[in-house]
């Protein structure tokens, strides 16, 4: 008896959609755009773009409105009006920035980044025990791992993998290419763990929704969704850990300010009252600069969209 052979079976990754095929093609003028502009332009550029993006076309700009009301109650309407358009402004500035910096050398972006204590991450990286770096959505956390890979100091990104595949692929290959390593959010339990056991310094974005798995912590006073996996890693590895933010200075021309604090929080040896606490005291640090400087935060991300099972009235 005779049939006919079994189509060969092949898989792959996703194409992609038409909407990001578009996305990345427009990213990819952007790119140009930014490359060739001289500084000056770009960065115009860069922020005006963001400034449509929030304004005009009001991008998430409900969202952005909803979230500084929430944090910023006392301030006035207008007030509030003028960080949402200059967070967008922000976004689009740093964005030129992150095209640029790859044609930077290490002596121009050490000279474009002032650290702040950071003699005390040099000697807990010395240890060989490993840092973990806290960081979050605030002023240019590119810059932040470009500076600190150009100092030396072996540097490890955890990179959140992105429904744009192509914008994805790009991105991490921007982050190598300035010296960090990139470890993919679904090898991170273990990747994480190793680059520690080598004495690396891992940096980690903190301040991203965790939707169901994580633990409800206050954040600006609101319930947030907040992922246990940074505290873990250092609590098992027993890494010190240190909170640093890159801050755009004022001025045209771009500059930055990047401080470094070591985290201090209560160590009962509970592991959970330890992740908790451990949580906590990032929330005081991340809370306090982005007082200092709201304009520079992302404001467009949905850091409260996963509520508690006891609230009745889910937030923006």
């Amino acid at each position: 008896m005779t049939g006919r052979a079994p189509a060969e079976v092949t898989s792959g990754p996703p194409k992609p959609s038409l909407r990001h095929r578009v996305e990345y093609w427009l990213y990819r003028i952007a790119l140009i755009r930014y490359s060739i502009l001289p500084e000056w332009l770009a960065i115009r550029s860069g922020a005006f773009t963001g400034w449509f993006a929030g304004v005009v076309l009001r991008i998430r700009r409900r969202e952005v409105d909803a979230h500084l009301a929430a944090v910023f109650p006392h301030e006035s309407p207008a007030w509030r009006r003028t960080v949402a358009r200059a967070s967008y402004m922000h976004l689009g500035r740093e964005a030129s920035t992150l095209v640029r910096m790859t044609k930077w050398s290490r002596e121009e972006l050490l000279g474009r980044v002032r650290f702040v204590d950071f003699d005390a991450v040099h000697e807990a990286a010395e240890q060989g025990r490993g840092v973990v770096l806290l960081t979050a959505h605030l002023g240019n956390w590119e810059v932040a791992g470009a500076g600190i890979a150009a100092l030396g100091l072996p540097l490890d990104v955890v990179g959140k993998g992105m429904a744009n595949r192509q914008f994805e692929a790009d991105l991490f290959e921007i982050r190598e290419r300035l010296g960090m390593r990139v470890i993919e959010m679904s090898d991170a339990p273990k990747g994480v763990l190793r680059s520690l056991g080598r004495g690396r310094v891992v940096a980690m974005l903190g301040d991203q929704n965790a939707h169901r798995n994580g633990i409800f912590l206050p954040f600006f006073g609101r319930p947030a969704a907040t992922s246990r996996g940074p505290a873990l890693f250092a609590l098992r590895s027993e890494a010190p850990v240190f909170v640093g933010f890159a801050i755009r200075d004022p001025g045209w021309r771009q500059k930055y300010t990047l401080v470094a604090k070591r985290l201090e929080f209560l160590v009962s040896g509970d592991v959970g009252m330890d992740t908790k606490n451990l949580l906590l005291a990032y929330h005081r640090l991340l809370e306090e600069a982005i007082v200092s400087a709201p304009d520079q935060y992302f404001w467009q991300h949905k850091r409260w969209k996963t509520r508690p099972q006891t609230d009745v009235a889910p937030g923006p």
